[in-house]
């Protein structure tokens, strides 16, 4: 583990716990629910699943980008970056702590909501060209990186990938690709991902998905960060 990171971890979850009563009043209703279903999804991660808590984590760190710029929580989330190591088990036991101090005072979080039929914008997303799981394995040498878009394929029940996260050239999954879908919480919400990789980039000049190997990587994956961090 990043001793730094561990470190900075910390540091925002005792901010947490220090401005508890200035987050309520900065998130409206569905902000601060939404806040304490992400704390309470990290307070029950198994504290050594790596994975499972870099995720848990980033969502709590995204749900606190909800703050007022100005807001001392806000100013602390630069110090733990979305692509940092794993904040490891005292990342699980600082929410443990916290969630015990906020059912004293504050409303049942709610459960985390159930998965909602696709609207018609994300059926267009399901019509992009795509692998079948089978396919997109033969591309990778063996089981597809967790980090590439996997989407539910209805007409056979399986997952496809879409297309666009394979070079043309040699067939494998493109590293920027990979880093920005790990940036974007594909695992979580493949949708939203590949919403952002399909859809007009007015920064980028065109869709993020037609500019691989065209534009440098690091303006993808700035692109792309700028949406995570909220600007």
């Amino acid at each position: 583990m990043n001793d730094a990171n561990a470190g900075a971890t910390e540091r925002l979850l005792a901010l947490i716990g220090a401005h508890l009563d200035s987050i309520r009043e900065a998130l409206d209703d569905e902000q601060y629910a939404e806040l304490l279903t992400r704390l309470a999804a990290l307070a029950g991660t198994a504290p050594d699943d790596d994975r499972e808590v870099r995720r848990t984590f980033q969502r709590v760190r995204l749900a606190l980008l909800e703050l007022p710029l100005d807001h001392p929580v806000h100013e602390a989330l630069d110090s733990v970056r979305l692509v940092a190591a794993p904040p490891g088990p005292r990342a699980v036991t600082g929410a443990q702590d916290l969630l015990a101090r906020l059912r004293l005072t504050s409303p049942p979080y709610r459960p985390e909501p159930q998965p909602v039929a696709p609207d018609p914008e994300l059926d267009l997303l399901r019509q992009a060209p795509g692998l079948s799981a089978a396919e997109a394995r033969a591309r990778c040498g063996g089981p597809p990186p967790p980090e590439l878009i996997r989407i539910p394929d209805a007409r056979d029940g399986g997952d496809r990938y879409p297309e666009f996260q394979f070079a043309a050239g040699d067939g494998t999954p493109y590293e920027v690709v990979l880093e920005v879908n790990r940036l974007l919480l594909a695992e979580i919400d493949p949708w939203g991902a590949a919403a952002w990789w399909l859809s007009a980039n007015t920064w980028l000049g065109g869709t993020p998905a037609s500019l691989l190997g065209r534009l440098p990587d690091h303006r993808l994956f700035g692109a792309a960060g700028a949406l995570a961090e909220g600007e």
